[in-house]
């Protein structure tokens, strides 16, 4: 299917609603996980990083690849469920009942803000 360039969109482009930093951090992905092949966990742990929240676009695949591979890794991990999507809601659901809870903890978006907010 042919799209518009005007409706083309880049999937690595981040959307202005998610409030973009300058001191971000981006790693373009070329697995299903955001650690494996990648410099960001050299980059979080130069900032001392310990904990990690987790959301995305495709549940059952490249968010728990790389909610595993931080939980492997070292990292606290939180998983907003709420901030997820998956075209396959059988394998998003598995991933949210028999998955997640081994790794970390899980929780809404709100549920996280309000813990960094209290932690402040």
């Amino acid at each position: 299917m042919h799209m518009p360039d005007k409706l083309q969109k880049d999937f690595a482009d981040i959307v202005p609603e998610l409030g973009r930093h300058e001191e971000d951090i981006f790693v373009s992905k070329r697995s299903w996980g955001a650690f494996a092949n990648t410099d960001l966990d050299s980059r979080l742990r130069a900032m001392g990083v310990t904990q990690v929240v987790v959301c995305g676009v495709a549940t059952a695949t490249g968010v728990e690849a790389t909610a595993r591979q931080a939980y492997e890794l070292g990292y606290n991990v939180t998983l907003a469920l709420d901030a997820m999507i998956d075209a396959r809601a059988d394998a998003q659901q598995y991933s949210f009942l028999s998955v997640f809870p081994r790794l970390g903890e899980t929780g809404t978006t709100d549920d996280v803000l309000d813990l960094v907010e209290r932690l402040r």
